[in-house]
């Protein structure tokens, strides 16, 4: 896999092109695997390893402020399980373009697609909102498979050369947009145009709005919310769970309810209510494949 870089371009940093060098290594290594090895393999070393991490830390203070109720050996089962999960994301990567949503007899069960089907067929906008569930990377995989014109919002990698590696691993559907200034123009750009717009709506956005998440107020973007008030879109919630190795199922939940009582405020952050009490039950079903190392609340 040849790391590009535009003439125009000033040189990257030494040390991100040998980050970017062994990332691409060890692609390469990877998809050599079947994807059930690599899997596996990511899965066995991430759970080995993780749990002994002092970032795990993070992962357990966040689970007992939100679930008291758990035992030690639940948190700590839900740790192992998180880092087995990740592991898992990380090493499939190299075949995510390789994994056929809709074959019927492949490794991805669908369900609600009706949901989507049904906005195309009425020529309505759609805003996507996932979380870092499962393999998370297969709802935006999923869209563009289909043959969607959508956009993606994402936080791009630190380092330009790996992002630009794992732009190319997603498969080449869909446009991009990295977090940013620029990020709210481009999206409405693209709804402009009758397109769609696809987020991951779980982290922290200091400069967001106090959404209820878990019982505790957690800074939300609330992007998808004014983006689809003002453009009338169809909201349409995407889980991605892992069942079994890298077996999944991608759930697409009916269009959420848009408040409608004139005051733009108002209405934004009861629908991130909304959408933010829906990712938490997703949550409370498999907490062990969410990513419990993010500073999710202000306090953390």
């Amino acid at each position: 896999m040849a790391i590009e870089q535009t003439a125009t371009e000033p040189p990257a940093p030494w040390a991100y092109r040998v980050e970017a060098w062994l990332a691409a290594a060890a692609i390469r290594m990877l998809g050599l695997l079947p994807l059930d090895w690599a899997s596996a393999l990511g899965g066995a070393l991430a759970r080995t390893l993780g749990p002994r991490l002092g970032v795990s830390k993070r992962a357990r203070l966040n689970l007992r402020a939100v679930m008291p109720e758990l035992s030690a050996a639940d948190t700590d089962r839900i740790v192992r399980g998180m880092w087995d999960n990740l592991g898992r994301v990380a090493f499939e990567y190299p075949h995510l373009a390789g994994i056929e949503v809709f074959d019927p007899v492949g490794r991805v069960e669908v369900r609600g697609w009706e949901h989507i089907v049904k906005a195309v067929d009425e020529k309505r906008s759609i805003v996507f909102v996932a979380a870092h569930l499962g393999n998370w990377e297969l709802a935006p995989l999923s869209a563009g498979q289909y043959g969607l014109d959508v956009a993606f919002i994402y936080r791009a990698a630190n380092n330009p050369l790996v992002d630009a590696i794992l732009a190319r691993l997603r498969g080449g559907y869909g446009e991009l947009i990295p977090k940013g200034a620029t990020a709210s123009r481009r999206a409405m750009a693209m709804l402009r145009r009758s397109g769609h717009v696809g987020m991951l709506v779980d982290q922290k956005l200091n400069n967001g709005i106090a959404v209820p998440f878990f019982g505790r107020p957690a800074m939300t973007a609330p992007t998808p919310a004014l983006l689809a008030l003002h453009y009338d879109c169809d909201v349409l919630p995407a889980r991605v769970e892992r069942l079994d190795g890298a077996h999944f199922r991608l759930t697409v939940h009916p269009p959420l309810p848009l408040p409608r009582s004139g005051d733009r405020e108002a209405d934004a952050l009861g629908l991130m209510t909304e959408i933010n009490r829906l990712i938490e039950s997703w949550i409370r079903e498999r907490p062990e494949q969410w990513f419990w190392l993010h500073r999710r609340w202000p306090d953390d």
